[in-house]
């Protein structure tokens, strides 16, 4: 037998070994109490806590993010979400009671169970944030865990693994690190939910594989998704809250804006302002970019596939109005807005993921309308207008994950929100008690008296 062979053969019998302890253990964890999980939590949240250097230092290796954006993405966030749990869970836990429709003198309850042994595989655009996030909703659950980062960012999986080996046993929550093999590797298990956040191409391998076992899963993929520019918005605010949501992680965030409709007699405006902004931001007085601003391109694959959608688009006939730099030796693009765009470009038919962002003009907002009807259902969905009939509008006649108004970002931000996509975008959500529920069976318990 080769090595290669060996090696894969002992992952796999790797993965069962801890996949078995987890199955036997996930009755006494499913068994526990509120107190119990919520020292389980307190205890990550205190690993995170004392590693947050390692993580900023780790995430900034694999990434080259700001570090004051990973230690808020990656640190700040996570301990936050993590409190969050803590506090909310003996609510969270209690039985919901209701009155039986048939006969009142009997009683009936939901209670809310946990799902078993649960699988969460993150995502590169933020490493420990994404798949902490859902751990921690997990444990409040009271699940088993099995946890695979990407191996885009390993030194994160390995910071991430530290602490989980440091606060967990095995046979509650454990990570594996390594390629796709893994992953694959573990998908051939029967777990009992399946937590994914990524890509679609990917979420649709997840779901298939989920589909053999007949496990639940929660997918947080991405999309397409619109910012819509009303008449009578204010496009100085909306140019700085686009200069912002680019710059955010390079771009790198599935809930970037991914491309904007306005008003032709607007478009000058808005373009002036979000150069200015950038400008602002991101260029020292002698017009060079400050690099640590701003995060590279995760890979060369996905720098590639964004200047051949930039590429496409400009040969095509999109006007470069802002940027267009792009510095193949160290991975930057510089945030880069697009005129002149048309539906048959490719970079207004797949998610462009990185600080470019393309306009088109329109006429009416049916026409806007219509044009996203006709797509797949985005993950975000962001409209400016000062009209609250078009918002309603917008909101009656499409379908999105999530949606802010005369802002970005803020329906993802809120956690007594739920956050999730539909169909293309995603199945299922999470953040707070969303996030309980996801990792939970509402199970049904009627009493006779």
């Amino acid at each position: 037998m080769s090595s290669t062979a060996q090696t894969a053969s002992d992952l796999s019998a790797e993965i069962a070994r801890v996949f078995a302890l987890q199955q036997a253990h996930q009755w006494d964890v499913k068994a526990t109490k509120a107190a119990a999980r919520k020292a389980k939590l307190e205890k990550l949240k205190a690993a995170v806590e004392a590693h947050a250097d390692d993580i900023v230092a780790a995430v900034l290796e694999d990434t080259r993010k700001p570090a004051g954006e990973i230690r808020v993405t990656e640190v700040l966030n996570v301990t936050a979400n993590i409190q969050r749990n803590i506090d909310n869970l003996d609510e969270w836990m209690k039985p919901t009671q209701v009155t039986p429709s048939t006969n009142p003198d009997d009683k009936a309850q939901i209670i809310y169970e946990a799902r078993g042994v649960c699988l969460i595989l993150g995502p590169w655009n933020f490493p420990l944030g994404l798949t902490f996030g859902p751990l921690a909703a997990a444990v409040a659950a009271g699940n088993c865990c099995m946890l695979k980062l990407t191996d885009l960012c390993p030194a994160t999986a390995s910071i991430a693994a530290k602490i989980v080996r440091e606060v967990f046993d095995e046979n509650e929550v454990a990570v594996f690190e390594g390629d796709v093999s893994v992953a694959t590797a573990l998908l051939d298990l029967p777990f009992s939910h399946i937590f994914f956040t990524g890509s679609t191409r990917v979420g649709k391998i997840v779901m298939a594989a989920a589909a053999r076992h007949l496990a639940s899963v929660t997918l947080e993929l991405g999309g397409k998704s619109p910012v819509i520019v009303d008449d009578g918005a204010d496009i100085d605010k909306i140019a700085a809250a686009l200069a912002g949501a680019k710059q955010f992680n390079g771009g790198q965030a599935c809930i970037s804006p991914d491309y904007v409709f306005v008003k032709e007699d607007q478009q000058a405006r808005l373009v002036k302002g979000f150069k200015a902004n950038v400008q602002n931001n991101l260029y020292t007085e002698d017009g060079q970019i400050k690099k640590e601003a701003i995060a590279q391109i995760v890979n060369k694959a996905n720098f590639d596939r964004v200047k051949g959608l930039f590429d496409d688009a400009v040969a095509q006939g999109a006007t470069v109005a802002v940027g267009g730099q792009m510095d193949e030796d160290d991975l930057t693009i510089h945030p880069t807005m697009l005129t002149n765009v048309t539906p048959q470009m490719k970079i207004l038919q797949e998610e462009i993921f990185a600080p470019v962002i393309p306009v088109m003009t329109y006429d009416t907002l049916d026409q806007v309308i219509g044009y996203i009807e006709e797509r797949d259902k985005p993950l975000a969905l962001y409209i400016f207008s000062p009209d609250e009939g078009n918002v309603q509008k917008v909101l009656d006649r499409t379908s999105s994950g999530g949606v802010t108004v005369n802002g970005v970002f803020s329906h993802y931000l809120e956690n007594n929100l739920p956050f999730g996509g539909v169909n293309q975008s995603g199945t299922g959500s999470y953040h707070g008690y969303f996030g309980f529920k996801a990792f939970s069976h509402e199970r049904a318990v009627y009493i006779h008296q």
